[in-house]
């Protein structure tokens, strides 16, 4: 099947006072019909950064996008103009962005906001508007649709403006859903209701999702398949089921063992060691090698390339690592506890 978003070598830049930041190099993965996508990693790893490339919404300057294609639907839109790209946001692709406090509009009501992108791309009337705005409304479970429609974004609760942002993404029924951390800063149990609403909204309406976390809890929750980056580059790309049954990059191995579990001695969690590279100062080779507990001297000289790691019966398995390359059915995970034991 031709997948809905293809991304192939996607490399973004920033020309700063500072110099050169590289936050996106060589990233390649694709989006399904109607699935959905987790990207994964710690912050500035280029999570958020290629969703806005995606939308166009990249300021040139700084950014600027010297190779690498954006296939949505058999268009590139790398190539689209600016007039096109307006008429695909927020009609066939929306994105939800982090914090819906900043992202909502302080002096227009959330009925006025919603009801934008159906004026724009639906062509409505007020009332109609109103109308299918209020359906949006009640389709995010917001209680009381008809009195919050007249109300400001300060007036609502977190969790009621996630559901707002997205009741406007959803509006003119998108194709692909960009969700970037829609459940930051949101309790627990609002966290689940969000997720849960998401999984619903997406049954119903067939779209395709790409979420983009750090929750490995909320991958395995609600993603069919994983991309895991790292200082810009994509490491790894596998289904749920075969990346938790066995990660193949000694950086998903540690962000595995990061997480807290009852098998951690003392309840001490288990921090990958060192930190981020600087992205206007990056490591030779491997970027993640001055990390890497499993380093070869090769790790320090070139940068592996993303190698299949199938296995009888599971969906492809990729990525780039040459400890893997020696030793492919090497279990990261138990050898990172062995080697923290001894």
């Amino acid at each position: 099947m031709e997948p809905l978003l293809r991304i192939e070598n996607l490399t973004v830049r920033f020309r700063t006072s500072n110099g050169l930041v590289r936050a996106v190099e060589g990233a390649t993965y694709e989006v399904l019909r109607g699935e959905t996508l987790a990207v994964v990693g710690e912050s500035g790893c280029g999570k958020s950064v290629t969703a806005m490339a995606v939308l166009g919404l990249l300021p040139k300057p700084p950014a600027e996008i010297p190779s690498g294609a954006i296939v949505f639907e058999g268009e590139d839109l790398l190539q689209a103009s600016t007039e096109r790209l307006q008429q695909i946001r927020g009609d066939r692709i929306s994105m939800i962005f982090q914090e819906p406090m900043t992202s909502l509009n302080p002096v227009f009501t959330i009925g006025d906001q919603i009801m934008e992108g159906l004026l724009l791309h639906r062509g409505l009337s007020s009332e109609a508007a109103r109308a299918e705005a209020l359906h949006l409304l009640d389709l995010v479970r917001i209680p009381a649709p008809e009195q919050r429609i007249d109300e400001y974004p300060h007036q609502l609760s977190g969790g009621m403006r996630q559901r707002v942002m997205i009741a406007m993404a959803l509006a003119c029924r998108p194709r692909l859903l960009i969700a970037d951390e829609p459940t930051t800063a949101l309790d627990v149990t609002v966290q689940a209701q969000i997720l849960e609403l998401l999984s619903d909204l997406q049954r119903e309406l067939g779209m395709s999702i790409v979420l983009i976390t750090h929750d490995l809890g909320v991958v395995a929750e609600t993603a069919d398949r994983v991309v895991v980056m790292y200082a810009g580059n994509v490491v790894e790309r596998a289904s749920v089921r075969s990346l938790f049954a066995r990660p193949r990059h000694p950086y998903t191995a540690g962000l595995f063992l990061s997480l807290p579990s009852l098998e951690t001695e003392g309840g001490a969690l288990r921090p990958i060691e060192g930190a981020v590279p600087d992205a206007m100062n990056l490591p030779s080779g491997c970027r993640f090698h001055p990390r890497c507990p499993f380093a070869l001297p090769v790790c320090r000289e070139r940068q592996p390339e993303l190698a299949a790691r199938e296995a009888p019966g599971e969906a492809p398995h990729r990525s780039a690592c040459f400890y893997v390359d020696e030793h492919p059915d090497a279990d990261l995970v138990e050898l990172s506890r062995q080697q923290e034991r001894s």
